[in-house]
């Protein structure tokens, strides 16, 4: 198995595939997909056992839903309106054991609940030696130290500052907010323009800088260049226990829908993620 993880296009006489090989994640990815459904889950779990992973996941249309869960198949996540205004279902298999346990679903049951109990009238108003800016290549270097603080383990390599320069050419758009001419938070939207939808990703602020609301208002900006662009779906999937990210999700106005077991290694350690997922249409 590679290291470096790499999409790869399978196109056959009824059916083409779109799959994401993530070995540092021990996981493939169905990105996209059309024709004999049948076929080419069986060509999903044959590239699976190949690769030797512990978990598939499958971006899946509405009307497959049902199909899926027939084929042993679960549903973990629902992105509203990502296929052009269809839904998306995040259906995953499980492929060992300890992939499918988690010590913390009960506690992260109870995070959401308390997460909707937060008012969401609250709006920051960092000092004014806080100067939010969009990326360009040449803060590649600072935004790779920034992530290599914030996180141990992250599940793309954003430590590299040359991923990140990829990331920009191919289209992922990153805020940011410096103090004394340094970064010190952080976050991008990577861009399906395809499918007209965007992950907001790549969360990080260092701890000293938390109290003053700084991710609310990159977010915030980071969604008024997306809606510019056309585009209205927007979603985000944060750790699950971490109630700062998904409260500040929350109190944008994001809807949670799902949660995906065991889905990347991330912070410290393999986590579950929370979905949420926002219309930008409505705002």
């Amino acid at each position: 198995m590679t290291k470096s993880a790499s999409t790869i296009l399978i196109e056959e006489s009824n059916y083409f595939l779109e799959v994401y090989l993530d070995p540092f994640n021990n996981r493939i990815r169905i990105d996209d997909y059309r024709g004999n459904t049948n076929l080419l889950l069986e060509r999903g779990e044959e590239l699976a056992r190949k690769h030797q992973v512990e978990k598939l996941i499958m971006k899946a249309r509405s009307e497959d839903f049902i199909h899926l869960y027939e084929k042993g198949l679960q549903p973990e996540a629902v992105v509203d309106r990502y296929f052009l205004g269809s839904d998306a279902h995040f259906f995953s298999k499980f492929y060992t054991v300890e992939r499918k346990k988690s010590d913390h679903w009960i506690t992260e049951d109870g995070m959401i609940h308390s997460i909707y109990q937060l008012d969401t009238a609250d709006k920051p108003f960092p000092p004014k030696e806080f100067e939010l800016k969009k990326a360009n290549e040449s803060c590649s270097e600072e935004l790779s130290e920034l992530y290599s603080k914030v996180f141990q383990i992250y599940p793309t390599p954003l430590h590299d500052p040359e991923y990140v320069r990829k990331t920009m050419k191919e289209g992922t758009i990153y805020y940011v907010f410096f103090q004394q001419g340094k970064i010190v938070s952080a976050a991008s939207a990577e861009v399906n323009s395809f499918y007209k939808n965007a992950e907001l990703t790549d969360c990080a602020t260092l701890k000293e800088h938390r109290k003053y609301g700084l991710m609310k208002i990159i977010l915030s900006e980071l969604e008024g260049e997306l809606k510019r662009q056309g585009i209205f779906c927007a979603y985000s999937i944060a750790r699950s226990l971490s109630f700062g990210m998904n409260a500040v999700l929350f109190q944008l106005g994001y809807k949670y829908r799902g949660r995906l077991m065991n889905n990347c290694y991330i912070y410290d350690k393999l986590e579950n993620m929370n979905m949420w997922v926002k219309n930008l249409a409505n705002c």
